[in-house]
């Protein structure tokens, strides 16, 4: 009975777990962990199944797809062929046991082997036009949970292998194929993120299935999506008989397939995968696996897999790809606030370039902190294994052969030379001179960005360049930059005469913050946006918190003794102090404008908004949250008071759900607030 107890248990967590991230890869496209953890993850639920069968219900994680159809994306179409997932195998001994299973019964049997693209999948439905004979595409719609899915027909319509019109004699014809995202086009779209400020997307599969389901054409249009048909769902016995002769077919046809090629036996097949997985370093797009399905459709309903997966079909799982790197050099920086960061550059051993991992070259991996280092026994010229984390972030693995002299910090701040200190308790390292040029440079850039003061125009590049030619050495003096006008003009930093003098009105108006945003880009250590909110509600005036005492800012909410400390050691520094007064006396708004329909209705109260909303934008109803004294938190935890949900709440419903925490409409928000 013990036994069975735990095993119950263990199954109801990790049937959880599962779904949670089911969610998060299908519904959210922000998956947490690699496929490869998810794939163990599963491995482990299908093996208490098999010892336990009773445990299985229609609700189990390896009964379901795991997406559900997203309303804003489209409208919601239900599959003509259900469009299902495919059973995978990790091991080369299992795809052996598969094809034997299938020679068994079909001697003649026949099997497709190839790629499987990294990507979302999408059915097509082609329907003959009388006017000219031909195939016209009519719908294109997305898996959603494999059932239901969504109308995406205006988006496949802007991506270049989607074709519109297929000039074969057929009356219908639904493909099945991966829409993906190449390594160009996602390195392309994160440069631009990175260089407006924006969020980077993770990883090709994701920023595929956003694109996708972009409501605007016009922006699926420009990123680029790419696509492989890799299935015929539905169409005349002709094309349907032999899936790698469909697939000839439609390839003759100028449709773009995916790469398949027929083998006869297990060996063929064996070869194929291996053939397949040597692709992908040379690959422009990622790889999930190698896919073996059954030539001849007709006999694939002889071997079921389940109501979750296709009949007649197993996709074998490579390992996670591991490189061997040695390293060259340890690079040190500095942060905005003063922190050491390492970074290490090193070479594939076996080709002396930079390592391939999932499609991409990698030469470089951060190593965290002093203590990391130690245990990882890093140092010039050592060898370590290293992998993607998630296929997305490279990190070592391991060390293979120690370096003769593992790593020490630096005694004293490769920036501006001063001591640096470790923080106790902690494995941070910091250098605390704070007119040190890396910290002036990176804290200046934080004071203008889009949180803090938003000066649009004044951005890292911008500032690094005014801070190196000594016209900034505090934040004041980003407020004085008019009084050098014709000189910056003349030298040309800002621009010509138009963009200077666009740049300097931007910094006038800023001027007119409120006092939040002046605090938030105080870059103080732990004072963060939501932080310098709370603060601020306590004082009519900014300068007022150099009167308050360590216990005073111990007595505010959600302010802990390391904050506290942080803050009475800035507003007790003098050189802070002058640099505050000379901004006050430039102009800067330090007064608090108190709302005048502001209330405490929701004072003590942290709350999440979650899903769309019927009225309320999420960001109208977090500045409701502020402005009647509660907070806003973008994350569900047990310090959660409510959870505003709309439709398509996902995840964070979930959690508050599992979590016991009153989950409330917009309605019932609105009467909160009456």
């Amino acid at each position: 009975m013990g036994e069975n107890s735990e095993i119950l248990k263990e199954y109801e967590a990790l049937s959880k777990e599962i779904k949670h991230h089911m969610d998060l890869y299908y519904n959210q496209d922000e998956p947490e962990i690699s496929d490869y953890e998810y794939d163990q993850l599963m491995q482990r639920l299908k093996a208490i199944e098999k010892e336990h069968p009773e445990l299985v219900t229609k609700d189990s994680p390896s009964q379901i797809i795991g997406g559900t159809a997203k309303r804003e994306a489209g409208i919601k179409i239900t599959h003509n062929v259900p469009m299902l997932s495919i059973e995978d195998v990790f091991n080369k001994e299992d795809v052996s046991a598969w094809a034997t299973k299938v020679f068994a019964k079909h001697a003649d049997a026949e099997f497709s082997c190839e790629q499987k693209i990294d990507g979302l999948s999408l059915s097509l439905r082609y329907t003959r036009d009388e006017s000219d004979g031909k195939l016209h595409l009519t719908l294109a719609e997305t898996r959603g949970d494999g059932l239901i899915g969504e109308d995406v027909t205006l988006n496949a319509l802007v991506i270049p292998d989607v074709k519109k019109v297929i000039d074969l004699p057929y009356d219908y014809l639904e493909l099945r194929g991966e829409v993906y995202m190449s390594h160009e086009d996602f390195e392309k779209f994160n440069d631009t993120q990175e260089k407006l400020g924006k969020k980077l997307a993770a990883n090709p599969r994701n920023l595929a299935a956003g694109t996708l389901r972009q409501l605007d054409p016009e922006i699926t249009k420009s990123r680029g999506l790419r696509m492989f048909v890799f299935n015929i769902q539905d169409g005349p016995e002709e094309i349907m008989n032999s899936h790698c002769g469909g697939l000839d077919i439609l390839s003759k046809a100028g449709v773009p397939t995916v790469f398949h090629k027929k083998c006869t036996t297990t060996q063929e097949i064996l070869d194929t995968i291996d053939e397949i997985g040597q692709m992908r370093d040379e690959l422009t797009f990622d790889l999930d696996g190698a896919v073996i399905k059954i030539d001849q459709t007709r006999w694939r309903e002889d071997f079921p897999a389940g109501s979750k997966y296709s009949s007649g079909h197993i996709a074998y799982k490579y390992p996670p790809e591991e490189r061997v790197v040695v390293m060259d050099e340890i690079l040190v920086d500095v942060g905005r606030t003063g922190k050491l960061t390492f970074t290490g550059s090193f070479h594939d051993r076996e080709t002396g370039k930079p390592a391939r991992l999932c499609g991409t070259s990698v030469s470089r991996a951060t190593l965290h902190n002093q203590d990391y280092i130690t245990d990882m026994k890093i140092g010039i010229g050592g060898e370590y294994k290293l992998f993607k984390s998630g296929e997305i972030i490279p990190k070592l693995n391991g060390c293979v052969k120690e370096p003769s002299e593992v790593y020490v910090a630096p005694k004293t701040c490769p920036i501006c030379g001063s001591e640096l200190i470790r923080e106790a308790d902690t494995a941070d390292i910091r250098c605390i001179n704070p007119t040190c040029p890396a910290q002036v440079t990176r804290t200046i850039a934080y004071f203008t960005s889009r949180d803090a003061m938003n000066i649009m125009g004044l951005g890292d590049t911008l500032v690094d360049a005014l801070v190196s030619e000594g016209y900034l050495s505090n934040y004041s003096d980003i407020y004085k930059l008019k009084n050098h006008r014709d000189e910056l003009i003349e030298k040309g930093i800002i621009g010509k005469e138009k963009n200077t003098d666009k740049l300097l009105a931007e910094i006038e108006k800023s001027k007119e913050n409120d006092p939040v945003r002046l605090l938030t880009g105080l870059a103080i250590r732990n004072v963060g946006k939501s932080t310098a909110r709370e603060i601020m509600k306590h004082f009519d005036n900014l300068l007022d918190l150099s009167h308050v005492t360590l216990d005073g800012f111990l007595s505010i909410p959600d302010i802990g003794e390391t904050t506290a400390s942080d803050l009475y050691e800035f507003f007790h520094d003098d050189n802070n102090l002058r640099i505050l007064n000379e901004m006050k006396e430039e102009g800067l708004n330090m007064v608090v404008v108190k709302d005048e329909n502001a209330s405490d209705k929701l004072s003590g109260m942290t709350i999440v908004v979650t899903g769309t909303l019927p009225t309320l934008g999420r960001k109208e109803a977090e500045e409701l949250i502020v402005k009647n004294g509660g907070k806003a938190s973008s994350s569900v935890s047990k310090k959660t008071s409510l959870v505003l949900a709309g439709e398509a709440a996902g995840s964070k419903l979930t959690k508050a759900n599992d979590l016991g925490i009153k989950v409330i409409d917009e309605a019932q928000f609105l009467d909160m607030l009456k």
